[in-house]
């Protein structure tokens, strides 16, 4: 098998794409064949150190993928070589195979594309937890979706609109804010040349929710802005700063400040993990979400999909594939 393999947690320039033995699954593994692995925000923070999870060296990075069971290990029944399936865990997709533990593979469903299975779980699981669990979001109501042309924030825009919200799309530039606009968003604020707090005046909104994977210096204007008894998620810190916002904004506006780590949600409540992914397969299903892809590139081309997430550029999600 062929892995990008990082040996020195430096950042993306330390990775090395080699040859390595093509492994045997342990009990309670399966053998993966990849097909496609997606480029997420903590995969970048993973390999520079910097994520919450720190792997164990060395390590293949590569946090969410699909592909075909090869092997099963002693002890995996639910599963057989020749079916679909995706992966969720922190290392292991970048790569042509993965042994992964049973328990973070899901199969795929029949009339699900497994490129669409690479990008689906971290993001559409991420913002469901995030706007149905963590914010009760409720049909009518207003969501500000902040970074909406990511991809945790395109998965918000389309989730909340199935949910039947109004959606308020925030992002850096034309371009972005049109692609949010095929997403379905209702209102469009372009944050590289609106004054934020002035654009939601003008729209009319008090946000009941504010989605926010950004972090940074919109974090306190948009907290500024939010309705009454409002409830602002806090999903991450893309922007890099990590922000500090005034209590009294909470108290004054009834609000409430919501941490989302979808991560710990998934191991420590993998019951309601599962009723929130079998709502969003059933939303796939009557094509009410769907992940963007911005880009397809090769395994080998690993590094030019990280520096196109540095950049800022990609819109939806970055597809690495075999």
């Amino acid at each position: 098998m062929q892995a990008w393999l990082c040996e020195n947690p430096v950042g993306v320039e330390a990775l090395r794409w080699t040859e390595l033995p093509t492994p045997e699954p342990a009990p309670g593994q399966v053998r993966v064949a990849v097909h496609a692995a997606s480029l997420n925000f903590p995969d970048l923070l993973t390999v520079q150190a910097k994520y919450q999870v720190k792997p164990p060296l060395p390590f293949v990075p590569g946090s969410e993928f699909a592909g075909v069971v090869e092997a099963v290990g002693d002890g995996v029944k639910h599963l057989k070589p020749g079916q679909p399936v995706a992966s969720l865990g922190v290392t292991g997709g970048f790569a042509t195979h993965a042994c992964v533990d049973a328990r973070q593979v899901l199969p795929v469903p029949p009339g699900f594309d497994l490129g669409d299975a690479a990008a689906f779980a971290f993001t559409y699981g991420t913002s469901h937890h995030a706007l149905i669990d963590r914010a009760q979001l409720k049909a009518g109501e207003t969501v500000l979706v902040l970074g909406a042309a990511g991809g945790v924030g395109s998965a918000a825009v389309q989730i909340a609109k199935a949910a039947g919200a109004r959606v308020i799309a925030a992002a850096s530039s034309a371009d972005k804010l049109e692609f949010c606009r095929r997403l379905g968003a209702d209102t469009l604020i372009d944050t590289s040349r609106e004054n934020l707090r002035d654009a939601l005046r003008a729209a009319g909104a008090a946000p009941d929710v504010v989605y926010d994977p950004v972090g940074g210096e919109l974090a306190e204007p948009a907290f500024r802005s939010i309705g009454w008894r409002g409830r602002y998620l806090v999903v991450g810190f893309a922007a890099g700063p990590i922000p500090a916002l005034p209590w009294n904004l909470a108290l004054l506006k009834g609000a409430s400040i919501v941490g989302v780590f979808w991560g710990d949600f998934v191991r420590r409540e993998p019951e309601a993990f599962q009723q929130g992914m079998a709502e969003l397969i059933g939303w796939y299903a009557k094509g009410l979400v769907k992940p963007a892809i911005d880009a397809r590139l090769p395994m080998a081309q690993l590094p030019e999909a990280y520096a196109r997430m540095a950049s800022r550029r990609v819109m939806g999600k970055l597809l690495l594939v075999n």
